[in-house]
């Protein structure tokens, strides 16, 4: 399908929906604001599934059309850009520039990577290199863009074994995307759930109960789909073959010093970022919620006696546009929930469904989400308010729902403009990297697999940490 059949087909459908919404005999029970709610969602919805208009520019609108029938405040449109998990992740990128400015990323890689004897040790040190990565830089395309250099000193080394670069090639994308869920900065969905969730249920999912949650699916997952991306895009005699890289070979492709004694640069940033973390993780014993720890590290990262990069410098890195995203979705969200929209829109649904029926049922649609809404970020302002809301009427805890849905979002692999990541591996001049037929290859494995493994985390291991599936 072409773009611009594929906008036609999405503009007549929302004019569609629109016009049944705007007959006062149509859908009785149902209020002028929630109406008007439907419809503007319903319009955004249409336009970033069928347009190539900016994913922020559509939500800015939807929010502010909101906003000026009175639907929602300002109060509470304003309000949103004020919220935690957006400073929290403005300082989350202030702390990765300073990360990235010394270098630490290429000594961690070394450190795991030349230790590897074998490709499938490669695969797995790799993936297990990328899965910490979570920890140190926010969003998967930063993610990506932090790796991408290591990936392109591990490529030079590999020049005579093509096989074995395509399949890293694939293999970053793909564990990038994948342990994203490890924690609450992965990607700027888990921050836009955690805010919708508040907003619905009044619960809030800090950084270490996230942490708790998400790291073993993390690890699983992307273990899992390591070797899966080995044994779809290699042969037995690639595998065979022994693997010896040294850190001087990767030296020999990196700007930065990647051996040697560390500068004291590289030592502050490793001891701020330790501390960032173990902060994080002890939320409950000093109560400082995770965005004052992470503005107070942004801080000490850009000081002048204590940083390693400048503030102005690392602000530039924050990527803006998301932020304002973010904010201009959790306004629509509280308006979908506030004008009794989305209770409407789950009414009619059964309620007689087994739990795992139901989160069955909403992983499958979340995990085919990013077939028409390549912004992940996208999907969870669509689907969390109204899973949350269906969750409830069903008997479902909403924060599993939730969960299950924004984890099973995380696999957007089937197209080279799926995520990010993957446009961005897809696409190295003079490098050779995987094709459309590769994606769609291990899309078929990888998706069944990522779907299978969220449902039995949210039925049998999250109620072993304290999200059961029932209410």
């Amino acid at each position: 399908m072409t773009w611009n059949l594929r906008a036609l087909t999405a503009l007549c459908l929302a004019l569609s929906l629109c016009a049944l919404l705007a007959v006062p005999g149509n859908f009785p029970g149902l209020g002028g604001d929630a109406r008007f709610t439907l419809a503007v969602f319903v319009l955004a919805t249409c336009a970033w599934i069928g347009t190539s208009i900016d994913d922020t520019y559509i939500a800015l609108g939807a929010a502010l059309a909101l906003t000026v029938t009175g639907v929602i405040s300002n109060d509470t449109l304003f309000g949103t850009l004020g919220d935690d998990t957006v400073w929290l992740l403005i300082c989350a990128f202030v702390l990765a520039a300073a990360v990235s400015r010394t270098g630490l990323a290429g000594r961690a890689a070394v450190f795991l990577v030349s230790g590897a004897r074998t490709v499938r040790q490669l695969v797995h040190l790799t993936t297990a290199a990328l899965v910490v990565t979570a920890f140190a830089v926010p969003a998967t395309s930063g993610r990506a863009a932090l790796a991408l250099p290591v990936f392109l000193a591990l490529a030079k080394v590999l020049a005579d074994r093509k096989r074995l670069v395509v399949m890293l090639a694939l293999l970053f994308p793909t564990v990038i995307l994948l342990s994203a869920v490890a924690t609450l900065i992965g990607a700027g969905a888990h921050l836009i759930t955690v805010s919708v969730l508040f907003e619905a249920t009044g619960q809030h999912i800090g950084f270490t109960e996230w942490l708790l949650l998400g790291l073993p699916l993390a690890v699983v997952s992307s273990h899992l789909a390591a070797e899966l991306v080995l044994l779809t895009m290699t042969r037995r005699e690639d595998r065979r073959g022994p693997v010896h890289i040294t850190a001087q070979q990767i030296q020999e492709h990196s700007e930065q010093a990647v051996t040697g004694s560390w500068t004291q640069a590289e030592k502050r940033c490793a001891l701020l970022l330790a501390t960032v973390v173990l902060l994080w993780c002890s939320e409950p014993l000093h109560r400082l919620p995770p965005a004052i720890v992470a503005l107070i590290g942004a801080v000490v990262a850009a000081s002048p006696a204590l940083g390693t990069v400048r503030l102005k410098d690392a602000l530039k890195t924050v990527p803006w546009s998301l932020l304002l995203f973010m904010a201009a979705t959790m306004a629509m969200g509280v308006a979908l929930a506030d004008s009794g929209a989305a209770k409407w829109l789950v009414s009619g649904l059964p309620t007689n469904e087994p739990p795992m029926v139901f989160l069955a049922i909403v992983i499958v649609i979340s995990t085919a989400a990013h077939l028409v809404l390549q912004s992940r970020s996208a999907r969870s302002s669509v689907l969390v308010p109204l899973v949350v809301a269906a969750s409830v009427g069903v008997g479902v805890n909403p924060v599993a729902a939730a969960l299950a849905s924004t984890a099973a979002a995380g696999f957007c692999h089937t197209l080279p403009a799926s995520a990010k990541p993957v446009t961005l591996f897809a696409q190295i001049p003079g490098t050779p990297t995987y094709t459309s037929r590769d994606l769609l290859r291990l899309s078929a494995f990888l998706a069944p697999l990522t779907a299978a493994l969220v449902l039995l985390f949210a039925v049998a291991v999250w109620p072993l940490l304290g999200i059961s599936v029932t209410r």
